[in-house]
């Protein structure tokens, strides 16, 4: 028999003997005397107590598994006698205890046992010293599944239960996640977190690339389903906190009004990636929470079949490749099994195929990189948490002045610019700009080595620190034994690993960097890796992972130019979890390095499936960008090989290129002379890359007729220059049966100043009075609000525009009033 069947069986036959020992009726409505239910007492008794050391026997031969490490040994044949009328005798004084079935439950078993212990003081008389202890386990084993039976008997009490838990859960789910580190802060003062509500930023969504972007709160309202793509440091898992503790504080913004009640479920792939998605009552256990044991039996089952779950499945990409398919299945299964509760799961996008979830009903949504006014936000975010503790009115002109230089920086230097596209580089940025009291490098490289050197060397040197428990390593041996680690997870394919196997690596590799050796061993280097660097971090008791996967891509490159184990990477190209270690991986590498590396991705392999090999070929031209000298003859076989590849033959391709970044703009071709169709392509690959460098692409599809394209060109404004986009995009579209997104002030002046549009869309929360100044009032025909209004919503102010005809509105609201007569009303969903 297979050991977790046998398991399973053990459990039923233990279940089904602890049962025994109850009689089948009784009140379930209320809390009862533990001592009137045992059915070896009183008018409707079906045991007698001759039966109680058969019981007992039974018991013994069932849990003695559970207990083996507890006793280090099996139980001996001569002892067992003794045993079993010892535990016959504690069993007896369930008879006499004087406790109801809901209070036995909370005091739970360790306590329980002690009750029983008291009530038979006599149990362990015959026995010796190591017979006693073998007693304690089994007695607190067995109070264990009789506790068990008690709450799942009674509704009443898994009721009590139920909440009971859920209270403790929720506050445990808001002490994991109420809190967002922003990575690099040395001011002396500061904490290396704060609150997540100082800090958190609200992520912008997009459907298919076409639409305008929205706030992922108003994006997620209402749907049940979503898979949600973003690019490493996106935010995904920020706002996967975000939604965990709203949902467990019951704080919720007003779009997700309906998540209120719900029991969030954090779900990080990287928990369970190897074994497969694990069963609702497993799901604690498998993140590793704390107190998973504490759960009542069936609870999680319990959650998810009255539809009350939020479950939040993040980092599909961290599976596997050959794993996604089986988390595909379950993401199939259990939605179809356990109806009425809300899923959202990640990935980064070049993990999963658009519509890998699309049968599931999922919707896909893509978060969208930040836009100039995110940006904003979130440098203007970011001083303000700096802030909090500072007192000395110095530092704080200092930081304000670095606050306003950073913003500046940003907006002018295009270089900047292009780092600052998503929260995680903003926070490098952030960091380095004032660690460096207003200079920032420039490139990525030289960003990751102007961090690891503000982490590892310079924030405690410059804090004028001791050398924490005596050990004081410079910067390199670090990098090296954190390279050490990071490679480890590289060719282990994983993304956190158990502290001992952390501690073992070290180990291994301590000889030959005789500067660490010399200081400690693995253990103590471990900890001050774990304490000073900054950059790991031990998500549960023993597992330990690096702060972002970008610092583990990063390390990992590194550690793999330094062997010139470029043979490596290329066997492994096909893979999506080794993009950005490529990628680094060539801005580290020497020219003549970056050319065996480019020449390995291009050629032809008799085992590469063709997906697998236009991806390698995707990948070297992705790679160019970070090749500081590379031999012409090798960039222009890259271009040669890859120029058919950016001519896109469908939607899901065309938006895949998006990742390549700003390169593929030299690349694609001439969409003059293309048809329709493939122009679509062109524009929604091109509006994928936000950079400024895209409009002088976009400009030569500005006049097609085609809606789809205009479509195109018109939903992807926010990505880039306001004034310059709407000046040589926006100002040459074909108005007709066209909306015109507008998503923030700047774009509404923008559009006034182009003398207006007849159909608007507004994608930002812009308020009445805004509007009706700034849209013009004569050529308004049509108006989309596409973000939440409220409740009670009275829209007289609409009376302004006197050509208005139909009014399109994206949420519900309770009540809308004031309708100007003529106006039709269309409400999303309706």
């Amino acid at each position: 028999m297979d050991p977790a069947d046998a398991d399973a069986a053990t459990a039923t036959a233990t279940a089904t003997l602890v049962q025994e020992l109850f009689v089948a009726d009784g009140p379930v409505d209320r809390p009862v005397r533990i001592a009137s239910l045992v059915a070896f007492q009183g008018d409707h008794r079906t045991l007698t107590e001759r039966d109680l050391p058969r019981i007992a026997s039974a018991l013994i031969e069932d849990v003695a598994k559970e207990i083996a490490e507890e006793i280090d040994e099996e139980i001996d044949d001569h002892a067992r006698p003794q045993l079993t009328d010892a535990l016959a005798r504690t069993l007896h004084a369930l008879g006499t205890v004087d406790l109801d079935d809901l209070r036995a439950v909370r005091l739970g078993p360790e306590d329980f046992a002690r009750h029983l212990a008291i009530a038979a003081p006599d149990a362990d008389e015959e026995l010796g010293p190591a017979d006693v202890r073998t007693h304690a386990s089994l007695r607190e084993a067995v109070c264990a599944h009789i506790l068990r039976f008690l709450t799942i008997r009674s509704p009443f009490v898994t009721a009590a239960e139920d909440a009971a838990f859920e209270e403790r859960y929720a506050r445990d789910i808001v002490a994991a996640h109420d809190h967002l580190t922003i990575y690099g802060i040395d001011l002396a003062h500061s904490p290396d977190s704060w609150p997540l509500d100082a800090a958190y930023l609200s992520l912008e969504t997009e459907t298919d690339g076409s639409g305008p972007s929205a706030p992922a709160e108003q994006a997620l309202a209402g749907r049940t389903r979503v898979l949600l793509w973003g690019v490493a440091g996106s935010g995904k898992t920020t706002l996967v906190q975000r939604l965990a503790v709203s949902v467990a504080r019951g704080d919720l913004p007003a779009p997700l009004e309906g998540l209120r009640g719900r029991v969030p479920f954090v779900l990080p792939v990287r928990r369970f990636r190897r074994d497969g998605f694990p069963e609702p009552d497993a799901f604690l256990s498998a993140v590793r929470y704390p107190h998973a044991a504490a759960q009542p039996p069936g609870w999680a089952e319990r959650v998810l079949s009255r539809g009350r779950g939020l479950l939040l499945v993040d980092g599909v990409d961290e599976a596997p490749e050959e794993e996604r398919e089986r988390l595909r299945e379950a993401l199939r299964e259990l939605p179809a099994r356990y109806p009425g509760n809300v899923w959202l799961v990640t990935s980064r996008p070049s993990a999963v195929r658009e519509n890998w979830l699309a049968a599931e009903r999922f919707t896909e949504l893509k978060l969208s990189p930040l836009s100039r006014e995110g940006v904003t936000a979130f440098i203007r975010r970011w001083h303000a948490a700096a802030r909090q503790d500072i007192t000395d009115q110095i530092d704080l002109d200092r930081l304000s002045g670095y606050e306003e230089t950073l913003l500046d920086a940003v907006r002018i230097t295009r270089d900047l610019g292009r780092l600052a596209t998503n929260p995680l580089m903003c926070g490098l940025l952030c960091a380095l700009h004032r660690d460096r009291r207003g200079y920032l490098p420039r490139g990525r490289k030289a960003l990751y080595d102007a961090a690891l050197s503000m982490l590892l060397e310079r924030r405690d040197r410059e804090r004028a620190m001791l050398p924490p428990e005596g050990i004081d390593l410079p910067q390199e041996p670090k990098i090296q034994l954190l390279q050490k680690l990071a490679h480890w997870m590289l060719v282990n394919g994983r993304s956190e690993m158990d502290r001992t196997t952390a501690v073992e690596t070290l180990g291994r590799h301590l000889p030959a960097i005789p500067h660490a050796a010399r200081q400690g061993g693995p253990e103590e280097i471990y900890r001050h890796l774990l304490n000073r660097t900054g950059l790991l971090r031990e998500p549960t008791p023993g597992s330990v992972d690096f702060v972002h996967r970008t610092f583990q891509d990063y390390l990992s490159a590194r550690a793999v130019v330094e062997r010139h184990d470029f043979d490596f990477l290329i066997d492994h190209a096909h893979l999506d979890d080794w993009e950005e270690v490529i990628r680094m991986s060539v801005a580290l590498a020497r020219p003549d390095e970056c050319g065996y590396l480019l020449e390995g991705l291009l050629a032809a392999r008799k085992d590469a499936r063709p997906v697998h090999a236009r991806h390698r070929k995707l990948l070297a031209a992705a790679c160019l960008e970070h090749a500081t000298e590379l031999d012409p003859e090798v960039r222009s076989r890259v271009h040669r090989y890859t120029r058919d590849l950016v001519r896109p033959t469908s939607l899901e391709a065309a938006r895949a290129l998006g990742w390549i970044g700003p390169i593929v703009l030299e690349m694609l071709p001439d969409p003059s002379g293309v048809s329709d169709e493939e122009a679509h392509r062109l524009a929604v690959t091109a509006t994928s890359i936000a950079d400024d460098r895209a409009i002088d692409y976009l400009v030569r599809l500005r006049d097609r007729a085609s809606w789809a394209v205009r479509a195109q060109l018109a939903g992807a404004w926010r990505r880039y220059d306001t004034d310059r986009y709407a000046e040589e995009i926006i100002g040459h579209l074909d108005e007709r049966e066209l909306d015109f997104p507008v998503s923030d002030l700047e774009e509404l002046r923008a559009l006034r100043r182009l003398g207006g549009r007849p159909c608007v869309q507004i994608a930002g929360a812009l308020t009445p009075g805004q509007l009706a100044e700034g849209l013009v009032a004569e050529r308004l025909t049509e108006l989309w609000l596409a973000y939440d209004l409220g409740a009670d919503l009275d829209l007289s102010w609409l009376a302004v525009f006197p050509r208005l005809e139909i009014l399109r509105l994206s949420h519900r609201n309770a009540e809308v009033t004031g309708v100007p007569e003529g106006v039709q009303v269309i409400v999303a969903g309706a």
